[in-house]
């Protein structure tokens, strides 16, 4: 007989304090199915994180924590960002356990997949995507703009599951391998493909949130995005070399036509062709100091080697 795998599933959470005693019950509910079945070990548990807080999130942890002895829970000092809180919980676990779910507190995802994603990982993958079978819940703009991003990020070379977002599975060797990467600047949607490990797919329909508000506006999206953009591509900055090529060459057959015009004796004073130059120069060298501000800004993150986050507590 195949070992029972011990289990622990990951939520992080910041400003939950609406929607935990139903993510929490819920939570249970599938991990108490799956001890009473023998698909996992009785000594699984949830583990929630409280990304730094600012409402009774953790005092709801400790309050769950206290009824129940697979809940479990770990409160950073500060706010750190959903991968980093993400990381804090699967460093914090993988030593003691088998297998790592992440999800999200909102449970968008669907959390009746569990079983299947435990069934892959019996079959010997390390890695299980939970991956979206359609995106038809979400509005019209979301899900333009998400077949852009994936259409874009691939076109740059960067390696990602589409319709995937941190909702998976991953096995000890996994986490700990997940564990050598030191850099501060964390897309785990770009690293876990990197670590080469056997993978599957299992797939869902996204559920609408029951309570609370994202915290994933769209300001916040686009963020991230280009921050998994950014950590695995020099693209852009080829890209405002590129740009810098072509404003030349658009300029160099502006002065040949403007040259022309004047031995013609067609010239007329005025500002507009200058300023239409200057000011198209000028966006093209403010746009690729933007870009290449934004490295030497990652750069410069990186080297300064401050901690992702600092644990305050954990019960």
């Amino acid at each position: 007989m195949k070992k029972k795998p011990i289990l622990a599933i990951i939520i992080p959470c910041y400003n939950e304090e609406e929607t935990l005693f139903f993510t929490s019950e819920k939570l249970l509910e599938i991990l108490q199915k799956l001890i009473i079945q023998q698909q996992i070990s009785s000594q699984s548990f949830l583990f929630f994180i409280d990304d730094g807080s600012k409402d009774k999130t953790w005092e709801i942890i400790s309050s769950q924590s206290q009824k129940n002895p697979l809940v479990k829970g770990l409160k950073l000092s500060a706010n750190a960002g959903h991968q980093n809180a993400l990381l804090a919980g699967m460093f914090s676990t993988y030593a003691e356990v088998d297998c790592i779910i992440s999800i999200d507190a909102d449970l968008q995802d669907d959390i009746d997949i569990i079983p299947e994603m435990i069934n892959e990982f019996q079959k010997g993958n390390e890695i299980v995507y939970g991956v979206r079978s359609d995106r038809k819940s979400d509005s019209l703009f979301k899900r333009k703009t998400a077949e852009w991003f994936y259409s874009f990020v691939q076109k740059l070379g960067l390696e990602i599951k589409p319709n995937h977002a941190d909702f998976r599975l991953m096995s000890t060797k996994a986490v700990k391998a997940l564990n050598e990467f030191e850099e501060s600047n964390i897309f785990l949607r770009g690293i876990c493909p990197k670590l080469g490990f056997q993978t599957s797919d299992v797939f869902y329909l996204r559920q609408k949130r029951v309570y609370g508000e994202t915290k994933y506006p769209l300001a916040k999206m686009l963020s991230f995005a280009w921050n998994g953009i950014s950590s695995f591509s020099i693209a852009p900055l080829r890209l405002s070399g590129l740009m810098g090529g072509l404003s030349l060459m658009v300029t160099l057959v502006l002065s040949i036509s403007t040259f022309w015009e004047y031995l013609a004796g067609r010239t007329v004073p005025g500002w507009a062709s200058i300023m239409i130059a200057i000011l198209f120069l000028g966006s093209v060298q403010l746009l690729s100091i933007a870009i290449l501000g934004e490295y030497i800004g990652k750069i410069f993150t990186e080297v300064k080697k401050r901690p992702r986050y600092i644990i305050e507590k954990k019960i």
